[in-house]
């Protein structure tokens, strides 16, 4: 993958050759309870999340209630929904951003968001967030994403449902108007995603295109498709969390519970620490075995001028004997002396 410039949220740099930014994204699996929310927040921090995301918008910030063409999902895991209703369940009230941020300072995890309007912006910008989200559905708003870029602080952008010249305008709006960076997450933007959907190598192909960091915003359903990303080089992983699926909620199906986010964690570090870098020198773990490769001994007593022979010369293990590759060049000697069986053979005797 493309070395792209490192980005820090909230002093955690994100890059190549830092561990993958791991990122709770909590939407509406609160429920409409602030105590479920602050308690998604600690089994986030729990779980080994780096951060937790939010959603920054309400009802009217995101449609307007109406039951027409279009205000109606027609199909997937909301369908039959209206638009305004669904976003009135799912929404997180702005009262309860300042009390989120303060549980994810309490429990050591960075806290942003994504914000859906400019009101909305300066709500976080006055919470000091540390980072803003670009949701897919929002990265062709080129007005909404000047304004976060303009706060001088990193942009994670989804890249669901975008072509690629979209993706190279929203990246040259954010750069023109903001330096504070930009980690470009693929997404498809199906819930749940199907595993084939995915296409892992457009990652590797878009940090190059765009010449920027690039990670995952993950609908799959398990975490095979997270670790295979860190596998890829992902610098940051985005999974939606719940307390329990069985709880319900707008997004619950496709979510992970602690547990399952826990071990996401876990197996996302362990891909990201085996991919290390080329290196053929024999490692500290293989070293002692190194003593049971083959190498040439005697299988059977050879007498003083005896021939050796492929009856009584064999490759077998042990190593401690001359290397496979002298097997040629051993055969049709005679030997100096008697040689037992089991003997590592060694040229001092051989004629």
């Amino acid at each position: 993958m493309t070395e792209a410039p490192k980005i820090e949220i909230a002093g955690r740099a994100i890059g190549q050759g830092y561990a993958p930014y791991l990122v709770a994204e909590l939407s509406g699996n609160h429920n409409g309870e602030l105590a479920r929310a602050l308690e998604l927040v600690d089994a986030a921090a729990e779980a080994g999340a780096d951060a937790v995301k939010l959603q920054t918008y309400t009802a009217d910030s995101l449609t307007i209630d109406m039951d027409g063409p279009g205000f109606v999902v027609e199909d997937g895991l909301w369908k039959g929904r209206r638009l305004y209703e669904l976003y009135q369940e799912a929404h997180t009230p702005w009262d309860w951003m300042a009390p989120l941020f303060e549980r994810g300072r309490e429990r050591g995890v960075a806290v942003f968001s994504s914000p859906f309007d400019h009101a909305a912006v300066d709500l976080l910008e006055s919470l000091d967030a540390p980072a803003y989200k670009i949701a897919s559905f929002e990265m062709c708003d080129i007005p909404l994403v000047e304004r976060c870029a303009r706060t001088g602080r990193p942009l994670v952008i989804s890249t669901g449902m975008a072509t690629e010249d979209e993706i190279a305008e929203t990246v040259a709006a954010a750069r023109a108007a903001g330096d504070g960076g930009i980690v470009l997450l693929h997404c498809v933007s199906g819930y749940p995603t199907p595993a084939e959907d995915m296409n892992l190598r457009t990652l590797l192909d878009m940090a190059g295109r765009f010449g920027a960091a690039t990670g995952l915003s993950d609908h799959t359903l398990g975490t095979a498709v997270s670790v295979a990303a860190a596998a890829l080089g992902a610098v940051l992983i985005e999974r939606h969390i719940t307390l329990r699926r069985a709880d319900g909620g707008p997004d619950a199906a496709f979510s992970l519970e602690p547990e399952e986010f826990a071990r996401l964690v876990t197996d996302v570090r362990t891909a990201f620490s085996a991919l290390g870098q080329v290196d053929y020198d024999v490692k500290p773990s293989e070293r002692a075995n190194a003593a049971f490769r083959r190498s040439l001994y005697a299988v059977e007593d050879i007498a003083a001028g005896e021939t050796l022979t492929a009856q009584n010369v064999r490759s077998i293990r042990p190593a401690t004997g001359l290397p496979p590759r002298d097997y040629g060049r051993v055969l049709g000697r005679r030997s100096r002396a008697a040689i037992a069986r089991g003997t590592p053979l060694a040229w001092d005797l051989i004629k």
